[in-house]
């Protein structure tokens, strides 16, 4: 019996223009959002340049306070470092603490143990949670900011009062149990701005849950320059501390903070909201991955384009054992009726195998590996199998 044949086979594999046009899309996709993720960056890289730096003009910058300070008699200070603050803290000096969350939790501890003692004044631009049981112990961060900045005082703080409205309100809100604390700019019904007395050397703490009333560009605005220079300027000296990555923490290994300790409490929430989102829009995307419906075709399509489609389907994912068993049964289907069997029976081996070596007069042990065999290992082996299939109903089809 003659089951080898060679015949033209027809590649699944998609050419290079295919794989063009699938994938431009794509790749057009990738290359806008990379573009305009440059061009976001451009427009915006001068803009939070020197973010409350007293040193610069920059609209995000605090140099225009600080010259309104200077002409009130106050001396600024610029610090970088943890032990240059804690060492000019004192009761004649006003430590203003640009970002408290960038500290360690061993810096802040170290801070809020000089700043305690010294009897002067200590001014925390929106603490959050992490900063708080250190820094402000007795101070919770409250709900989150609304959309409105401009808040009405709200409190008998004699600053508060001779400021008027201020941009407090778009930042942090905080709530506090500790006695004798002055509340001020409510929104929500929780302050924007915390005033905490600290001892009975004089010295307190403020909370400021926005930095808004510093920045060049908003001083002019409401009574933001009214309200930074009562706050800032009740001592003749402020130290400006602006906290860095570079300020080594006095002991690493009880300080130590990961990546994640670092990022805002606002990145994490929205990286997680976007791997919610993820996860469902694959469950949405996983419904359509159910068994197949048939449907009528809108229009005619040709049996060589449906056999070659279907081919490139169960090479995408691999299939070759279902595609093997569908050449195999649809042989044995086809096969069946030219030797005397039963389409019924066409799948049973001990049914169709005798029958059709009777009819070929050969041995049925190398057709049963042909027709009930094992799945081909590779591709060549599974166009070997539908070759030597074709040339088996070939034999049988013979007069």
């Amino acid at each position: 019996m003659t089951t080898e044949a060679t015949l033209p086979s027809t590649s699944a594999s998609p050419t290079t223009r295919q794989v063009w046009t699938r994938t431009r899309g794509i790749l057009l996709a990738l290359v806008l959002l990379l573009a305009g993720a440059v061009a976001l960056a451009l427009l915006h890289s001068g803009t939070r340049h020197g973010r409350l730096d007293p040193r610069s003009a920059d609209p995000y910058g605090s140099h225009a306070v600080t010259a309104l300070l200077a002409d009130h008699g106050v001396s600024t200070r610029t610090v970088t470092t943890l032990d240059q603050a804690r060492a000019a803290a004192g009761p004649d000096t006003t430590l203003l603490v640009t970002v408290p969350d960038l500290l360690t939790k061993h810096q802040q501890s170290r801070l809020h143990a000089a700043t305690a003692a010294s009897g002067g004044r200590t001014v925390l631009v929106a603490p959050d949670t992490p900063s708080l049981g250190r820094l402000a112990p007795g101070v919770i961060a409250g709900s989150a900011p609304s959309f409105v900045t401009t808040l009405s005082p709200g409190c008998s703080l004699p600053a508060a009062r001779r400021a008027g409205s201020a941009e407090t309100g778009g930042g942090l809100r905080y709530s506090s149990k500790v006695p004798g604390a002055d509340s001020c700019y409510p929104s929500d019904g929780l302050p924007t701005l915390l005033l905490l007395p600290r001892s009975a050397k004089g010295g307190d703490t403020v909370l400021l849950g926005a930095p808004d009333i510093l920045y060049n560009t908003r001083l002019d605005k409401q009574g933001n320059a009214s309200l930074a220079l009562q706050l800032l300027g009740s001592r003749p000296h402020l130290i400006w501390y602006l906290p860095s990555l570079a300020d080594e923490p006095a002991a690493p290994d009880t300080g130590a903070r990961s990546f994640f300790d670092l990022l805002p409490s606002g990145w994490l929430w929205a990286t997680l909201q976007l791997f919610v989102a993820a996860a469902l829009a694959a469950l949405w995307r996983a419904r359509r991955l159910g068994p197949l419906v048939p449907e009528r075709l809108p229009v005619a399509i040709r049996a060589s384009e449906a056999v070659e489609g279907r081919a490139r389907l169960y090479r995408k994912a691999n299939a070759r054992d279902r595609a093997a068993d569908a050449l195999r049964s649809t042989t044995r289907t086809r096969l069946a009726p030219l030797v005397g069997v039963p389409v019924a029976q066409a799948h049973a081996p001990e049914a169709l195998l005798p029958a059709l070596s009777a009819h070929l007069h050969g041995d049925g042990q190398p057709l049963h590996s042909l027709l009930f065999g094992p799945p081909p290992g590779d591709d060549a082996a599974l166009v070997s199998l539908a070759d030597q299939l074709d040339a088996l109903e070939r034999e049988v089809r013979r007069p």
